[in-house]
């Protein structure tokens, strides 16, 4: 992208402290000091004031960028900068007023890389505030060029680049599907958490260089296994740095080497038999993506074409509509995530942190605030942006990488609709009744994960392929996917796809990786048959998640699943869940862009309850704060959010959002008999009184029965103190999430630290077992619906601690469940007894091999 040239930036092309009595004024002062650095005709300065009068160069956060016109560039002699420093601001346009005055005469696109510096000093409020006052020029010398050669030599397939730093270290890459999204996440996200601390890491493949902090660059080095790369460092801290990001690396590569076995096994079954129609019928050839037979219903997602407007806008109003979309967006995968984690697991949830960090690419800040800067609207400029990256991601060698393609303009999307409402494209969340086969060109992950398998039995897409993230959570799902039809899909439906008033049946063999439209009368009874031989040999495999969770001398825990909504019960009932142990509220909140109603909460509850038939149902009061935030309730900033104002912490300090709640939870009460309700975040026993109070005034004014109130168990205060709060309160509910975090003081979300964040941790389970203890003097029982619930060693060991209901994703249900089977209860007491005794969390871990 960048020229061969270099921009010329002196100390003495900067002017400190100047004092333009007007925007002209500044820009001739910057043309006279590009004059003077005999870059530019004299005539330069006129051109920069004409380019004014047409478009608005002021970028935003204080920074004009002047710059002359199209065809005024045969005035420039070399390519070179400028600055003029105005400490008290001189009004650039109504309400604007520019400090630092950057002036560029580039002949190429040099000047991107100055635009790429800026955008991001943009993002840097604390730099950007020194160099608008400062008296050393060489400090704004070192922030506009500093980065300029490494900016580029980080930019993959960049072959003038090929060097290393000084501190380094090899690695062959031993990931089977070689460095994907999900692995570069955690690669850039260690080490940006070094270059805040001005450490530069770069890895080499061959003559191609990435900056290690940028995934997408990551991404477009199309690493496979078995390549050889150089992963160095500069810096004071150069080699804790490299020790650290070596650490993560390797650390993924039994993960990763797992995760591959379960792709091909989970692929395994694919044979070129499947189903034998009873009459002639022409199949359509595909590629599987997910195992299964279905047939349903063809529901047609017609890719809809998106005409972008462009509408220009000032750029500083562009600029602030663009940022509040990025961090609506990161609000929502955010929640996405963690719905995802609840639902299908940690590692399909990785799938949306990939794609998080994707956003947070700086080049497409860049790109997208280039084509701002050059006179286009917003929306049109941020999917210009994604279109580029993408489409680079989409010519990679590597089909893997290629594959991300379909991930960016995913996340594009979704920011896309945050810009403007009327560019929300398509889904699938609200399907008629009836069982459908959907039919698309390709499916997001959005568009996946948002599936409901009780109504969509199968997929068929033109395009796709069986390692895309659709296919990896098509396949968690259990929803069977025939993908890559291409063209003949498209000829063989034509026209009637259209008209969906027409009744089109679909046929998905994904065993076969075959699918067939229409089939005759004869066909659909054979098909039909075949699915039902193909369920009851299905039925009888999932017999054990059935059975309860009892050891081999009949010591039996009850097993739940933590679910977000109605729709996921069926789910985790066919799981084996036997209750929920944690309905999480707060997704009535994510999910949307407003406050739902006590009568929407009501419904949504009463629902719950009904589905489950008289089993337990725990119901978590809104659970705010933290890694959980909801732009539009609009909560003031906090510093540090996972110490400040979360769970009951805001409910008592925000009374419209929880007697509403409380209300809703009541008014459901009266109708079903199984609702329990959960406090979040509680530290002290003057908390739990004064919750009690507003849930008995609540109760008596709507004449409803009383409900069993418990706690969650989340911080040490807590667990030290549960003999006090147990007289109060019916049930404990231990977060093991939280309660590590806080034990620990490990932010679980800190790439360096996130391997350290570790639930089996000796002082972690003393607590749990101090928390038990304190439950037993008042006869409480215990649960735990934290992750650790989830882990078939840490089930066992809970157990054994005395814990009486576990509750997890309903994924982890069948496997925590045969792990207890498998057990006495006296080896399951001696295991926990075991674990209390060791230093460390690798010793308890080490626990899962010696004690099958």
């Amino acid at each position: 992208m960048a020229s061969s040239t270099k921009l010329i930036l002196t100390e003495s092309s900067i002017k400190l402290n100047a004092a333009p009595k007007s925007k002209s004024e500044a820009i001739e002062q910057v043309g006279e000091i590009l004059v003077a650095a005999n870059a530019v005709e004299p005539n330069f300065g006129a051109s920069m004031l004409q380019r004014e009068s047409v478009s608005n160069t002021y970028l935003g956060s204080g920074i004009a960028i002047p710059h002359g016109m199209v065809e005024d560039k045969s005035s420039i002699k070399e390519d070179a900068i400028a600055v003029l420093q105005v400490p008290e601001g001189v009004e650039w346009n109504d309400g604007e007023k520019a400090t630092l005055v950057v002036g560029i005469a580039a002949k190429g696109d040099n000047h991107i890389t100055i635009l790429r510096r800026l955008t991001r000093l943009m993002q840097n409020k604390e730099l950007l505030t020194q160099l608008q006052t400062t008296n050393d020029p060489s400090l704004i010398l070192k922030a506009l060029l500093d980065d300029d050669a490494s900016a580029n030599a980080h930019n993959a397939g960049n072959t003038d680049a090929a060097t290393d730093f000084a501190e380094k270290f090899e690695w062959t890459v031993d990931y089977p599907s070689g460095l994907h999204a999900r692995p570069a996440t955690a690669w850039s996200d260690a080490a940006k958490a070094w270059v805040e601390q001005g450490i530069k890491i770069q890895v080499r493949h061959q003559q191609e260089v990435a900056d290690a902090s940028n995934m997408v660059g990551l991404l477009q080095l199309g690493l496979r296994e078995g390549d050889q790369v150089v992963i160095s460092a500069e810096g004071d801290k150069a080699q804790d740095a490299l020790m650290q990001l070596k650490q993560v690396i390797t650390s993924l590569s039994k993960g990763e080497i797992e995760a591959a076995k379960k792709a091909a096994e989970a692929l395994m079954n694919v044979k070129h038999g499947g189903w034998k129609p009873a009459a002639e019928i022409t199949p359509i050839a595909g590629v599987t993506a997910s195992p299964g037979f279905a047939m349903g219903q063809v529901y047609y997602l017609e890719s809809k074409v998106l005409e972008i407007p462009d509408q220009p806008e000032p750029l500083i109003s562009a600029s602030d509509r663009l940022s509040r979309a990025l961090e609506k967006t990161q609000l929502q995968l955010k929640s996405v995530v963690d719905d995802i984690t609840r639902r299908l697991g940690a590692k399909d949830a990785e799938i949306f942190k990939a794609q998080s960090a994707l956003l947070a690419d700086e080049e497409l800040m860049t790109l997208a605030s280039q084509q701002m800067v050059a006179g286009h609207g917003v929306a049109w400029a941020w999917h210009e942006a994604v279109e580029v990256k993408a489409n680079q991601l989409a010519s990679n060698g590597n089909p893997l990488i290629a594959a991300r393609a379909i991930d960016l303009r995913d996340i594009g999307q979704r920011v896309l609709a945050n810009i403007d409402s009327s560019l929300k494209k398509n889904s699938l969340t609200d399907l008629p009744a009836g069982e459908f086969i959907v039919v698309a060109e390709d499916l997001t992950p959005s568009d996946t994960a948002g599936l409901d398998p009780n109504k969509v039995k199968g997929i068929a897409t033109f395009a796709g392929g069986p390692t895309s993230h659709t296919a990896i959570l098509a396949r968690t799902l259990g929803i069977p996917a025939v993908v890559a039809l291409g063209d003949k899909m498209g000829d063989k439906l034509g026209s009637t796809l259209a008209d969906l008033g027409q009744k089109h049946t679909l046929v998905v063999d994904g065993d076969a990786g075959r699918v067939y439209l229409d089939p005759s009368e004869e066909n659909l009874a054979s098909a039909k048959e075949w699915a039902a031989q193909l369920a009851e040999k299905r039925l009888e495999a999932e017999k054990g998640r059935q059975l309860p969770a009892t050891t081999t001398d009949d010591v039996n825990i009850i097993i739940g699943a933590n679910i977000n909504r109605p729709d996921q019960v069926k789910l985790a009932l066919s799981e084996g869940a036997e209750c929920v142990g944690l309905m999480r509220t707060e997704f009535l909140f994510l999910e949307r862009g407003d406050t739902p109603t006590e009568d929407e909460q009501y419904a949504t509850y009463l629902e719950m309850g009904q589905k489950l038939e008289g089993r337990e149902l725990i119901i978590r009061t809104l659970d705010i704060g933290g890694d959980k935030q909801v732009a539009h309730l609009k909560l003031p900033h906090e510093e540090n959010p996972f110490l400040g104002v979360r769970g009951s912490r805001l409910l008592l300090r925000r009374l419209d959002l929880m007697l509403p709640q409380l209300r809703a939870l009541y008014r459901a009460a009266k109708e079903v008999s199984n609702i329990k309700i959960m406090f979040p975040m509680i530290t002290s026993v003057s908390e739990v009184l004064t919750l009690k109070q507003y849930c008995e005034d609540v109760r008596s004014s709507l004449d409803a029965p009383e409900i069993p109130i418990g706690i969650m168990i989340e911080v040490p205060a807590a667990a030290v103190l549960a003999d006090k709060l147990a007289e109060h309160v019916a049930f404990f509910s231990i977060g093991t999430n939280d309660l590590t975090q806080y034990t620990l003081a490990t932010d679980r979300q800190n790439p360096v630290l996130a391997a350290e964040a570790k639930s089996l941790h000796p002082a972690v389970l003393r607590l749990i077992d101090l928390t038990v203890k304190g439950a037993q003097k008042h006869q409480r029982p215990v649960g735990v619906c934290g992750g650790l619930a989830g882990d078939p060693l840490g089930a066992q060991i809970l157990m054994g601690l005395g814990v009486s209901e576990l509750s997890m994703t309903p994924r982890d249900v069948a496997a925590v469940k045969a792990g207890i089977r498998k057990k006495s209860f006296a080896d399951i007491k001696a295991l926990a007894e075991k674990a209390l005794s060791f230093e460390s969390a690798d010793e308890v871990e080490a626990l899962q091999g010696g004690d099958e």
